[in-house]
């Protein structure tokens, strides 16, 4: 028995203990690429940018408003005071043109003794829809004596930026090219830029009867035809030619169907003779 536990001994002491797994190791080598796990993106719904308008609001005057927003135009569509207007510049676009009837407007200045002479220092016109087709400040060829700001609203500021005679001339000239031209007093206008105009294409507010009758028969005054048939006050301060062109046109319109007729007859009775 002893002898067999010593032979078992010797038998066990010859059998194999398993091997112990060593842990492996793995070396990058200097031309492997370290992956780096990144966090997932998360999609986010982008916010939804309301598209821009491309609405334009001003305030402006009744005339304006009344010019800008009425195709046949009675007294009552004038509003009492200033009043915001809005529309699109698409919309709009057909109003800013030129088209049939234009209306004119200029401001003097005086030169030689004492600024007795009156010449042009600021012409403006605008179209049916009292859209401005031309508003400049003109430098005049002589030495300026009396600005006469108070009623022209003119000073020597307004000079540096001013254009040539000459351009406007030019411009003037170009723009009212058979076009029926309306005015208060237009050939006064015509004369300071030393233009000429046929006279069927002329509509002068200073000899339609109906204007003519609140002055006994006379030449009325711009700002009392306006305060008489637009109850509208123009002219509070100093006068500006663009205010002063609207009125003349927004006058014209109110009675354009009258005032078309009455050419008509002065004219056949013209041609009959």
């Amino acid at each position: 028995m002893a002898e067999l536990s010593s032979n078992w001994k010797k038998l066990s002491s010859k059998i194999s203990k398993p091997k112990t797994k060593k842990k492996t190791t793995t070396k990058l080598t200097s031309n492997a690429k370290k992956v780096i796990s990144k966090p997932t993106k998360v999609e986010t719904t982008p916010k939804q940018i309301e598209p821009k308008s491309d609405t334009v609001t001003n305030t402006v005057s009744p005339i304006e408003y009344a010019l800008w927003t009425k195709e046949h135009i009675t007294k009552e569509d004038l509003p009492s005071a200033p009043v915001a207007l809005t529309h699109t510049p698409s919309s709009a676009r057909r109003k800013q043109e030129p088209g049939k009837y234009i209306a004119i407007d200029c401001e003097f200045v005086g030169v030689g003794d004492d600024g007795e002479r009156s010449v042009l220092a600021r012409v403006s016109i605008v179209n049916f829809y009292g859209h401005i087709l031309i508003d400049e400040f003109v430098k005049p060829r002589e030495r300026v004596t009396d600005w006469r700001t108070w009623v022209s609203g003119v000073t020597s500021k307004h000079m540096h930026d001013a254009i040539t005679f000459e351009e406007a001339q030019k411009r003037v000239a170009d723009l009212i090219k058979d076009k029926i031209v309306v005015g208060h007093a237009v050939h006064h206008d015509l004369d300071s830029l030393l233009l000429s105009h046929p006279g069927w294409l002329i509509r002068d507010t200073t000899s339609y009867p109906a204007f003519r009758k609140i002055a006994n028969g006379r030449s009325p005054s711009l700002k009392k035809l306006t305060g008489h048939f637009l109850g509208v006050d123009i002219q509070q301060s100093s006068h500006s030619s663009v205010e002063d062109a609207r009125a003349t046109m927004l006058l014209f319109r109110l009675h354009k169907k009258d005032f078309e007729q009455h050419l008509r007859n002065r004219h056949r009775k013209v041609s009959n003779k």
